[in-house]
């Protein structure tokens, strides 16, 4: 019975890592090019992707990786800075996917990039900004 209970525990182990790889990788695939065409078209209003030129909403220069709320000249929401977001890819999916349920209370008026293939060709552009 012992010896059953390992493997169960062990095709588990192995079913979570895939899904978490599987997440973690989905956003690998998105290309550059096109994020750069679709972050023209969606986010560009609004967001620069210049180090130092914040528009409405901050630049979005190094965002991967970044806290939520650290550019010292951007005025963020407080539900922003409070946030405690470190903007990995799978942050940055939810938060462009549905940005209101992401932050309650933020300032950025976007209703979302609804096709998961187009987040991942803008967080793929946006991860080539260093």
């Amino acid at each position: 019975m012992h010896g059953r209970q390992s493997i169960w525990k062990g095709l588990i182990s192995l079913a979570i890592t895939g899904l978490l790889l599987g997440n973690s990788t989905s956003h690998a695939a998105g290309d550059p090019k096109l994020g750069a065409d679709m972050f023209a078209q969606e986010c560009s209003e609004c967001h620069s992707v210049k180090e130092g030129k914040n528009k409405k909403g901050p630049s979005l220069f190094a965002v991967v990786g970044r806290k939520a709320g650290s550019i010292a000249d951007f005025v963020y929401s407080e539900p922003m800075k409070q946030s405690a977001i470190s903007w990995s890819a799978d942050k940055i999916d939810a938060y462009i996917a549905h940005p209101r349920q992401v932050v309650p209370g933020g300032k950025m008026k976007y209703d979302g990039l609804e096709e998961e293939k187009d987040r991942a060709d803008v967080i793929a552009y946006l991860s080539t900004l260093r």
